[in-house]
Order: structure tokens, then C-alpha cells, then sequence
């Protein structure tokens, strides 16, 4: 049975799923990381949790769209295919960190509370320690490891022609972008969130949204790959 227009679907949604996640969870994550000392103010929590809610939905999607291509990508090139799969694995893993050290934030700022004897500057020095460590996940996850993975994919994409070959081009130029972009980020060119950082990450942005529309609306293209058994049997123990 051809199960690859369920896949194409499968994977399409699991990409926008990935969008949804990542934009919501910046957007509310913005007290947090942009509040200032937020461990020894009033907090705006609901929307730390809801936040990370997001991002967990984020982490669940980056590695769906792994699982669900792989059987299919594999056909191609099972080497890169499990590399798209590691690197995909390894973003979400650095996401789940960045967020639970805003978690922990939040615990630190509600055991506190109303504390008389808290140690202010001690609480505060720990906050920006552990916004900071968000902020280098963000950089490693989202960035360098989102990067690996748009090329990769973008790679399969483009050497197996599942989808148009300006789509896999996009995405070729967004992970080289988004890439460059860490490391310009890394070193102090210009930061993270600013205007330029935003710009450079439209391209692997692109790629993802036409890349999921395309799977969704229209499938897999009907190339060689697809006609190729997802497990060739083995030969030698066949003979045996």
C-alpha cells in the first residue's frame, strides 16, 4: 500500500506545527527575557508556562518531521537521512534545555515571593545566569542545529526531487544563512533578535512554510524513490 501521500501530509503538518511553536513561545516568552529582573519582580508566569507549553509542542514537531520523512529520505541516501534525524533530535534536545531554564526561573521567583530575608542580589545574579543559558540554547538549537538540519533535508530533497527544486534551492540558502547568521551572532556582530538577525532568518523560514504547503497540498513529487521498498529483502539469506 502507497502510504507516502499520508506521510507527505503527516510530515507538512508537523512542519507548521514547528512554526506555531517556535513564534508563540518567543512571543511569550518576552517578559522572561526582556522584563529585566523578572526573578524579583511581579512576574507575568501564566505566560512563562503557556510559553513553554509551546515550545514543548515545538519539540515534539521538530522530531515528527524527522520520524515521519526518514523511512521515505532513507531510500535516497540513509546516511544523511539518519544525519537529518540526529539533527533534528539534538535542536530539540537544546530547546527542552533552554526551557527549562526558564522554568526554573519561574520556581525560583514563586518560592521567593514575599520572602522578607531573600537575598535579592543573589536571586538576581542566578536569573540572568539562567536567562543567559536560554539565550545560548536559543543560539545552538534554533540556530546552528536548524541550520544542520535545513541543509540536509534540503540536500534529499533536492537530489531525490520529492519536491520542486526551488523549494530544496530555498532551503539550501536559508540553513547556509541561518548558519553564518550563528556565528555572526556568536561573536558580537549584531544581536540575536535585532531587525538584521530577523532578515537573514526569512530564507530557512520560507523553506519550511513552502515546504510544509507544498507536502500538504500537493504530496511528493512521482519520482524513482518512491517505487523503491522501504526494507530490501536480504538476498544472501533469501538464497540460504
Amino acid at each position: 500500500m502507497d502510504l507516502s501521500r499520508p506521510t507527505a501530509v503527516t510530515a507538512g503538518m508537523f512542519f507548521l506545527l514547528t512554526e506555531v511553536g517556535a513564534i508563540s513561545g518567543a512571543a511569550l516568552y518576552s517578559p522572561i527575557l526582556k522584563g529585566g529582573d523578572y526573578i524579583t519582580g511581579a512576574g507575568a508566569d501564566g505566560s512563562i508556562l503557556l510559553g513553554a507549553l509551546f515550545e514543548l509542542l515545538l519539540v515534539v514537531a521538530a522530531v515528527g518531521t524527522a520520524v515521519t520523512l526518514y523511512p521515505i529520505l532513507a531510500r535516497q541516501n540513509e546516511g544523511v537521512a539518519l544525519a537529518f534525524v540526529m539533527a533534528r533530535v539534538l535542536e530539540a534536545a537544546v530547546i527542552l534545555v533552554g526551557m527549562l531554564s526558564l522554568l526554573s526561573v519561574v520556581t525560583l521567583r514563586q518560592q521567593f515571593d514575599g520572602v522578607a530575608d531573600a537575598d535579592s542580589a543573589t536571586l538576581s545574579t542566578i536569573g540572568s545566569s539562567l536567562v543567559a543559558l536560554h539565550s545560548w540554547t536559543f543560539l545552538f538549537g534554533p540556530n546552528f542545529a536548524l541550520g544542520a538540519a535545513s541543509l540536509l533535508l534540503a540536500y534529499l530533497m533536492y537530489s531525490s526531487g520529492l519536491v520542486p527544486r526551488a523549494i530544496a534551492v530555498l532551503g539550501l540558502i536559508g540553513g547556509v544563512l541561518i548558519v553564518l547568521s550563528a556565528v555572526a551572532v556568536m561573536f558580537g556582530v549584531y544581536e540575536q533578535m535585532s531587525t538584521l538577525g530577523l532578515i537573514v532568518a526569512l530564507p530557512v523560514f520560507g523553506w519550511e512554510v513552502s515546504l510544509a504547503v507544498w507536502l500538504i497540498v500537493k504530496g511528493f513529487r512521482p519520482v524513482r524513490i518512491l517505487a523503491t521498498p522501504a526494507f530490501l529483502p536480504n538476498v544472501a539469506a533469501t538464497a540460504r
